[in-house]
């Protein structure tokens, strides 16, 4: 059985500051699109049962720049809707909402279309997209690779290791960076932690 390589987007504006960054579709930066094509040393020579991104600008780029062949777009690997805190930062939101944790309180509703998300909506996206990685790893020789956004990402990986989605606050995860989760007496681990070449 393959690994699961997680591949978290370069820089944006709004990342380098702290602002939370969930549809708002922003390009990388120079920083970012030199993070992007960093990674492509850790990415190449593998094969792949599957490689999906984000459908946001964002994430498709890194995995252009990072060499990921054949990836397809996955809407269920968008970053949690931050609802009325898209663009804020968490400083900004502890001015209102001094107790206020992402990991446990989740968002208030934002403009149409943005209702926010829970800890638990999240996991549960997580899970479906679990279970397209789980088809494919099962299915097809290789690896599968994800390329998607920060909040997203830990909430999965505290998913894939049997943990509730507030438990991804654990796993701290940096622009630019590919994480590998690969298993051991067939149960889940981290095997690797935000590789940087």
């Amino acid at each position: 059985m393959g690994d699961l390589l997680l591949v978290r987007h370069g820089e944006t504006e709004w990342s380098r500051s702290g602002r939370h960054t969930s549809w708002t579709d922003l390009p990388l930066t120079g920083k970012g699109e030199e993070q992007a094509k960093s990674l492509a040393p850790l990415l190449t020579g593998r094969t792949y049962a599957l490689t999906l991104a984000s459908p946001l600008s964002r994430a498709i780029r890194t995995a252009e720049l990072a060499g990921v062949p054949g990836v397809v777009t996955e809407p269920g690997l968008r970053e949690w809707d931050y609802g009325a805190y898209e663009g804020i930062t968490t400083v900004d939101i502890h001015r209102d909402r001094p107790d206020w944790d992402l990991w446990t309180d989740g968002v208030p509703p934002g403009p149409d279309g943005h209702p926010g998300e829970s800890p638990a909506a999240v996991g549960a996206r997580a899970d479906r997209v679990l279970a397209r990685v789980d088809a494919a790893l099962a299915e097809e020789t290789g690896d599968v690779v994800l390329v998607a956004h920060a909040h997203f990402l830990r909430v999965l990986t505290a998913r894939r290791l049997g943990l509730p989605p507030a438990e991804g606050r654990l796993f701290q995860l940096a622009t630019g960076t590919v994480s590998r989760l690969s298993t051991e007496h067939d149960r889940p681990v981290i095997a690797e932690w935000n590789v940087r070449p």
